[in-house]
């Protein structure tokens, strides 16, 4: 990752919550004294953000001394410490809760991640998110799915050409013409995904050089015709209502990849705490 974008992102949320300063704690006489804080897991789940959790506190006063215990990725049980902290008493309490924002939202990806990645996996399918982050936390939410043993999908709208039903709607040429078009345009180290909101699409977006087929919104059994359909012209991508419940349903023999949006809208913060009590 950037460091130097993971710094802004965590210097913005502190700014945020710190307002103008943490009135609460500069209250209390203990404020200046030293203290401990312990990273307790509280549940069960795939720890990621550990490292940017501690960042939040040295960006707030280098002098924290931090030392974690169990590295990204590690699966987690209730009662586990992942790290301790030690600082000023103001120092903790000021940076906690954001801190533990991140640990708890990334590492809810992470577990997410890994459950549906390692299901997939055992068919050869890769499972990927989709540019459903949250505005401004978009690099660490695809790091998270990475750590979980996911795979990122594009990054931005320049990492690759990707015709959806509006690009469609838009042109004035047939979906097979456009991505013929596009594709004698594109760089040759764009890759072009073609949506196929319908069947009928998936032959004349395959004959027509997409390098993806992304079937958006097909039913387990339209999956396996146009995969017969495709029969291996392009990579063939499954997106659209699949989710922990019904991912079975879509492991389907010559299926490439299966993008699923709720990886980074709709995941559970796994529970984590930070205990803190004076040295």
């Amino acid at each position: 990752m950037n460091r130097l974008l993971v710094d802004d992102i965590l210097r913005n949320a502190l700014t945020e919550d710190l307002g103008g300063g943490d009135v609460t704690t500069e209250l209390l006489p203990e404020a200046g004294r030293p203290a401990t804080g312990t990273l307790l897991a509280k549940a069960p789940g795939v720890l990621c953000g550990a490292g940017i959790a501690a960042r939040c506190f040295t960006l707030l006063d280098e002098s924290v001394e931090i030392s974690l215990k169990l590295e990204d990725g590690a699966e987690l049980r209730d009662g586990v410490e992942i790290g301790r902290l030690r600082g000023r008493a103001a120092s903790l309490l000021a940076a906690e809760r954001t801190a533990l924002n991140f640990v708890q939202h990334l590492s809810g990806i992470a577990t997410l991640s890994r459950r549906l990645a390692q299901r997939a996996a055992e068919h050869g399918i890769r499972i990927v998110e989709t540019r459903k982050t949250t505005p401004g936390l978009r690099v660490l939410e695809k790091y998270a799915v990475r750590v979980g043993g996911g795979y990122n999908h594009r990054y931005d709208l320049s990492s690759a050409v990707l015709l959806k039903d509006n690009h469609f709607a838009l042109s004035k040429l047939k979906p097979g013409e456009l991505v013929r078009r596009v594709r004698a345009q594109a760089s040759h180290a764009l890759r072009v995904i073609a949506e196929a909101t319908d069947p009928q699409l998936v032959e004349e977006l395959a004959a027509n050089g997409a390098d993806v087929i992304l079937l958006d919104n097909f039913a387990p059994d339209e999956v396996r015709w146009a995969v017969r359909q495709v029969a291996g012209r392009a990579l063939v991508e499954v997106s659209g209502g699949v989710n922990e419940a019904n991912l079975d349903a879509y492991v389907v023999p010559g299926v490439d990849v299966i993008s699923i949006g709720a990886l980074t809208h709709s995941v559970r913060a796994l529970d984590i705490s930070l205990e803190i009590e004076p040295r």
